[in-house]
């Protein structure tokens, strides 16, 4: 099992950090490459570039929960939930146990 994890390129779990613009205001991002690819895959599938879907769901979080405490991670998140829908496994809308 763990060959599956180990034997990963490198090049995946490297950060790389892009700028964007989200209300108006440029910010810059860094997320390993594998969740990059992930985004622009996401962002295809929807027909827009990977910016304007991170300004979206930005948008799409902020208008929902008001704040959004750590916006990489709920990228991360983000690209883990919808690998699993791919998948067809249930999506679950919070973790058992975690106390919220």
């Amino acid at each position: 099992m763990c060959e599956l994890y180990v034997k990963a390129d490198p090049i995946l779990y490297e950060s790389r950090s892009r700028s964007l613009r989200i209300r108006g205001v440029v910010t810059t991002l860094r997320l390993e490459n594998q969740f990059w690819d992930i985004l622009s895959e996401i962002a295809e599938v929807d027909g827009m570039t990977t910016n304007q879907l991170i300004a979206k769901l930005y948008e799409e979080v902020m208008d929902f929960r008001g704040e959004v405490v750590n916006f990489a991670s709920f990228l991360r998140v983000s690209c883990t939930r919808y690998l699993a829908q791919k998948a067809g496994r249930p999506v679950p809308l919070r973790l058992v146990g975690a106390g919220v």
